[in-house]
């Protein structure tokens, strides 16, 4: 077994172990968990069986884990975005009053259309067509961004309608319990113990059941049926009615939040080369093949998983820790009432859902990937503007596609009026025209 894995995922040349790397896929499973209840929140808004997402939830995932292990060697996750899935339940379906059945449509000819170009190489180029300076605040931006999140997710932070957030009730257990993830994860990095971010994950976990914001949902339970919503996908429908801006929506929003996270995990792990991500189109075809899938099977698009960096921080390295996420996700099947435990949110008396077990980890590994910050070229305007820009507006509009179409944007037009336009890559025109576009049509 220790020669396969060696054989097929090249531990010794990539610098790991069997044994980091299963902490690290154990690490961004226990990270990214939610998503296997979230999902099915939110997609059976629109009539879809609870269920049934849960249990496509985790197979989509496994898949996607895999295609990614297999095909490009990365300890990557993919799974169902966020973002994604509430502009399918509550923009395709809810405000534009479509059946989900069309939307999945949408979904899988979306997926069609990554996958082709994916095997043209055309994401690939556009990844390597991103300057070195844009790539590194992109990390950084999604780092606040996540950053923000934990914030939230914790409790540290609350609306304000004056200032937008403000800080949190510091007296709520949840902050507590968060609190204390952070300091053990702390205290272990400081210590380079391995398993740190894992640690400060299950600290808040037991801290959690002891306040009463965890609850135990018991251990097993059968995996819910596929049957209500694989394959019910009208692409048919959804061609007849040109629901030609729904899919390039999809399109679009897979297409940067995938290379986003990408970029991201990967300037953090260290897997850039010259500038340049090795394997980058295989890396895209899992997400793309992984994006058909879902649309057949009943789920939204998938993307490489910025939840990634905390099994990257804990040493991950190769497709290894990927396979162990996958099988992680497939138990999820079995053993959801467990996994819920980790992922389910808890209701604070101001009616907002927190997660204050997976909160530490998202705020630690915003720390993990400010260093980007330090290799960005602050003596070039050119360089450091569009970077400030990007890092600034993926967190601050809460997106990460916005964040590099504005620093697209400043790069293009930075570079013309500079008259140093020579340097640009075609592509980084092409789609920062198409941003333009996008915008004006807004």
């Amino acid at each position: 077994m220790r020669e396969f894995f060696e054989k097929t995922f090249h531990l010794t040349a990539s610098r790991t172990t069997i044994r980091t790397e299963v902490l690290a896929g154990v690490t961004t499973f226990m990270t990214m968990s939610y998503i296997i209840f979230v999902q099915p929140a939110v997609l059976s808004t629109t009539g879809m069986d609870f269920g049934a997402v849960l249990a496509a939830t985790c197979i989509v995932s496994a898949i996607g884990c895999l295609l990614m292990a297999f095909l490009a060697n990365y300890p990557i996750a993919v799974a169902p975005a966020m973002g994604h899935n509430f502009f399918f339940a509550f923009t395709v379906v809810a405000a534009m009053h479509h059946p989900w059945q069309l939307a999945l449509g949408a979904v899988f000819i979306s997926g069609v259309l990554f996958l082709l170009m994916s095997m043209w190489g055309v994401r690939e180029a556009l990844v390597h067509a991103i300057p070195d300076s844009l790539k590194r605040g992109i990390a950084v931006g999604i780092g606040l961004l996540i950053t923000l999140v934990g914030l939230e997710w914790s409790g540290f932070l609350a609306a304000n309608p004056a200032t937008l957030v403000t800080l949190g009730d510091l007296h709520h257990p949840a902050v507590w319990t968060s609190g204390a993830g952070i300091l053990v994860t702390s205290i272990l990095l400081v210590r380079r113990i391995r398993g740190a971010v894992l640690a400060g994950i299950l600290t808040s976990t037991v801290l959690g059941l002891v306040f009463g914001i965890v609850r135990f949902h018991g251990i097993v339970s059968a995996p819910p049926s596929l049957a209500p919503i694989a394959f019910k996908l009208d692409v048919i429908g959804a061609l007849k009615l040109g629901l030609v801006s729904v899919i390039f929506t999809f399109f679009f929003l897979d297409l940067f939040d995938s290379i986003g996270s990408l970029i991201g995990i990967a300037e953090q792990g260290g897997f850039m080369r010259n500038g340049e991500l090795p394997r980058a189109r295989q890396a895209l075809l899992a997400d793309a093949i992984g994006t058909s899938v879902a649309g057949l099977l009943g789920n939204s698009p998938v993307v490489s998983y910025i939840e990634s960096a905390a099994g990257v921080a804990e040493g991950g390295r190769t497709g290894l820790a990927n396979v162990v996420t996958a099988v992680l996700m497939l138990a999820g099947l079995f053993f959801a009432p467990l996994a819920q435990m980790i992922g389910e949110g808890y209701k604070n008396p101001a009616g907002l859902t927190l997660y204050p077990t997976v909160a530490p980890a998202l705020i630690v590994i915003g720390a993990f990937m400010m260093r980007n910050v330090s290799r960005i070229a602050w003596d070039d305007p050119l360089e450091y503007i569009p970077a400030f820009i990007t890092i600034a507006f993926i967190p601050f509009t809460f997106s990460i596609t916005d964040g590099i179409a504005f620093g697209f944007i400043a790069y293009v037009l930075l570079s013309v009026i500079s008259g140093r336009y020579r340097k640009l890559h075609w592509l980084m025109v092409v789609f920062t025209v198409l941003f333009v576009i996008r915008y004006a049509a807004l």
